[in-house]
């Protein structure tokens, strides 16, 4: 693969503070002004001054705009059918959230084609494309059959190494409708059959440990299955009310907790001191009207906090991170650079990867050309479509996608 020079950038945020030139309200984006960058091989190879960008194969001028690492969305539900648009309506209306809604999701998936699902995948995975995000994860949880279950992961693991295994969404109507004995029933069933048939076509293992859907100690059963199956952990913890499951993260090393709305001094204190993200999810909240969760009392408490959409039907149907990031920023009290840095950095600590949502040497050339002169237009421009190019690897991935000359000072 031949190498790419990327000029006269007005603005190139790295995530590295080694790399850094500017003066920053946080260090840790590794900001730097009139800078370049060198691609090759995927890799980045080469960051400094514009000045002195060395020889390449090819040349792009990026005309003063800033340039900033993909997006790395570390929660998103994308195997689905179906949408929830007269629930999102009622809502709106004042019919509260909960997670029942899911069953409707359900029945919408199991009725689908294999076909039917990769199409919606494809158009989603696209949407995050122009979007920014350049490495995403995706979860299971609307089969809730170890049919349904293998073949949704089976569909995802297609196009992102990122899968994660969500047989405990929710206790799917057929078991419900007995009680506990048919919980118990289901909790067996996604331990055992289904576990072993997803296990191939799974990294994570995930549970909606909350009110109405898996309590402390079933979530825990699910998990160290999961764990035991060769699978890493991760929880859906605290978004409708506070049962323990933040806990029960830090005990088991989850690599993340999402939602993380209802969190006690203690949960705080375990998620600064652990090595488990606390994983935001600011689409759900303003789509549910809920209370945002606490972001400024976690990052001022040393928790390592990520932004992701949690893009699915019901909840959040969103695949725009830099909406997150403006919400985050207006609503969840974080600076724009706390915003873009969990968004990227974030993201990919929430995954455990240290290849993507950086720029420093040798990582992934996964990064965003904006139509902006800097990554505070993302929150400073709310709803406005600010993605002029998004590279993957190395390889331009929106090839519509247009960067428009601008200047390399706000």
């Amino acid at each position: 693969m031949s190498s790419i020079a990327f000029a006269n950038i007005g603005s190139l945020v790295t995530n590295d503070e080694s790399l850094g030139a500017d003066d920053s309200a946080d260090k840790r984006i590794g900001e730097r002004s009139h800078a370049g960058l060198v691609v090759e091989h995927g890799r980045v190879v080469w960051v400094g001054d514009s000045a002195d960008l060395p020889a390449a194969d090819s040349r792009v001028d990026v005309g003063g705009q800033a340039v900033i690492p993909g997006f790395v969305d570390s929660h998103a539900h994308l195997m689905f059918a179906g949408d929830r648009a007269a629930e999102f309506s009622a809502r709106m209306e004042g019919k509260a959230y909960s997670a029942g809604g899911i069953k409707t999701t359900v029945a919408a998936t199991r009725a689908a084609s294999d076909d039917e699902l990769a199409e919606n995948l494809l158009s989603l995975i696209a949407e995050m494309h122009a979007s920014g995000i350049t490495t995403f994860e995706t979860k299971s949880g609307y089969g809730l059959s170890v049919e349904d279950e293998v073949r949704l992961l089976r569909i995802a693991s297609a196009h992102t190494s990122e899968t994660t295994f969500l047989g405990a969404h929710v206790v799917p109507a057929e078991f419900a409708e007995r009680g506990p004995t048919g919980v118990d029933e289901y909790v067996s069933l996604v331990t055992n059959q289904m576990l072993s048939g997803v296990a191939a076509h799974s990294k994570w293992i995930d549970v909606f440990c909350d009110r109405g859907a898996f309590d402390v100690d079933q979530a825990r059963e699910i998990l160290t299955a999961g764990i035991a199956a060769g699978l890493a952990p991760r929880i859906h913890a605290n978004q409708l009310s506070n049962i323990g499951a933040i806990e029960l993260a830090v005990e088991l090393d989850c690599a993340s907790a999402d939602h993380c709305t209802h969190l006690s001094e203690r949960d705080i204190e375990l998620l600064a001191s652990s090595n488990t993200v606390a994983t935001l999810l600011p689409g759900a909240e303003f789509s549910t009207r809920s209370a945002y969760p606490d972001a400024r009392q976690l990052i001022d408490a040393g928790a390592t906090v990520a932004l992701a959409t949690d893009c699915n039907p019901g909840s959040s149907y969103t695949t725009s991170m830099p909406f997150c990031i403006a919400v985050a920023v207006r609503e969840m009290h974080m600076s724009p650079a706390e915003a873009l840095w969990s968004a990227t950095a974030g993201g990919a600590a929430a995954l455990r990867r240290t290849d993507v949502g950086h720029l420093g040497l040798g990582a992934a050339a996964d990064f965003v050309i904006l139509n902006a002169p800097s990554h505070q237009h993302l929150a400073y421009r709310p709803g406005v479509n600010l993605i002029g190019q998004t590279w993957r690897n190395g390889k331009l991935i929106t090839p519509s996608g247009q960067i428009k000359q601008g200047h390399s000072h706000d």
